[in-house]
């Protein structure tokens, strides 16, 4: 049994420093010279301040804002901390009465619309934490955005077409909008805190 020992304790302290310091220490240095935007979180800057960042959704409720899709975190909001599905499904009451709340909060944000609303503002994406709305949800809110600020429709169009990210390679993905981005650019255009 002594014999074993030694050995035994000679693997665990090599197996410690390699793969408890050696290996983190390596992949961090690496993420950090190759790519240190994505390894530090994609963070969203703005005066020297982070805003934000590009993986994780935020909740905007004013209507001089562009909204995003709704999140499933929990405790609060866009907790990257707590990603997670609401684990709903189509029959479930609770989803039905949340979607119909959604619609009667967008609309009354924006009495005069008659479109029909995007799905994505009105559910969930699977982690909770999507920071894009596709196109078509933004287009939706554009007459209320354009109205609360006071600025031309075709201005708050513009931005929106701007901001729209194509798909990768003309057919990987789909077109959509980054949510905190847009709202940036709105505020640049007329600033004004939430």
């Amino acid at each position: 049994m002594k014999n074993a020992i030694r050995p035994a304790l000679a693997v665990f302290a090599a197996l410690t420093l390699l793969c408890g310091l050696a290996y983190p220490l390596a992949v961090t240095s690496l993420a950090q010279l190759l790519l240190p935007q994505q390894a530090n979180g994609s963070l969203i800057e703005q005066d020297g301040k982070v805003v934000g960042s590009q993986l994780v959704g935020q909740s905007f409720t004013s209507p001089r804002y562009f909204w995003g899709r709704p999140s499933a975190t929990a405790p609060a909001p866009n907790n990257a901390a707590g990603s997670s599905g609401a684990n709903q499904g189509p029959s479930n009451p609770a989803l039905n009465d949340a979607v119909a709340g959604r619609i009667d909060a967008l609309r009354a944000a924006d009495p005069g619309n008659r479109e029909p609303i995007p799905v994505d503002l009105v559910t969930a994406s699977a982690s909770g934490l999507d920071p894009h709305i596709s196109p078509a949800a933004a287009l939706y809110q554009a007459e209320r955005v354009a109205a609360a600020r006071g600025l031309a429709r075709e201005r708050v169009l513009g931005l929106v077409e701007a901001h729209t990210e194509r798909p990768w390679l003309g057919v990987f993905g789909e077109a959509r909008v980054h949510v905190l981005a847009l709202n940036l650019a709105l505020d640049a255009q007329m600033p004004h805190t939430r």
